[in-house]
């Protein structure tokens, strides 16, 4: 049978014992939490300061191009240039999307679109040196309104500002749904590429000297 003394002995062993776990799991405590708020203000910290090579990124996003767009007068019988700011794209398939995405956006300053609100752009393809192809959806000719009219406006708004803006392309070929179709509403043909139209766009307006 242990003495009284060694059974205090024990208890002081045992104490020490349990103070030590404490301390021990007290201490891994403290330290992972150090780990943690450091990892989170570093996070912190990027994201409120990014990197000279983050902030370049983003200002590289950002980067705005002026473009012409073109869309119909008040008649409907020519199209009128109209100044936009888009995003800035590398390659000129890209670049197209872009200015398609802002023709079927429609204009900014009052002028008639030319492209139905619910068409949908499904792909753009350049093929050869200087044709794009411009591939939309069933939904461009199923929201067209139809008439010659409307559909020289809409090929040609779309011709016009695309070779007006992308020096490398000349011809623009339309696509529905991947294949050729005779034409949006039974007017304009579709078969074959199309080429600035010069003579469509609105004669500038003489300024007066005073």
């Amino acid at each position: 049978m242990a003495t009284k003394k060694q059974r205090r002995t024990d208890e002081v062993k045992h104490k020490k014992t349990k103070k030590g776990r404490r301390i021990l799991l007290l201490s891994v405590i403290v330290a992972v939490s150090v780990v943690f708020l450091a990892i989170f203000f570093i996070t912190l910290f990027d994201y409120i300061y990014p990197p000279a090579a983050g902030k370049h990124t983003a200002a590289k996003k950002r980067d705005k191009q002026e473009v012409i767009l073109f869309f119909s007068d008040a008649n409907e019988r020519f199209l009128v240039p109209e100044k936009r700011f888009i995003p800035k794209e590398r390659e000129p398939e890209a670049q197209a999307r872009e200015m398609i995405q802002a023709l079927i956006a429609g204009s900014k300053t009052g002028l008639v679109n030319t492209f139905p609100e619910k068409a949908e752009l499904e792909s753009v393809k350049r093929e050869g040196e200087d044709l794009l192809s411009v591939n939309f959806k069933e939904s461009l000719v199923a929201n067209h309104p139809g008439g010659s009219a409307a559909e020289m406006a809409t090929v040609y708004s779309l011709t016009n500002t695309l070779t007006a803006n992308l020096p490398a392309i000349k011809r623009i070929r339309i696509l529905i749904d991947g294949k050729e179709r005779e034409s949006l509403k039974g007017h304009i043909g579709l078969g074959n590429p199309f080429m600035m139209n010069r003579e469509l766009i609105a004669p500038a307006v003489p300024t007066q000297e005073g």
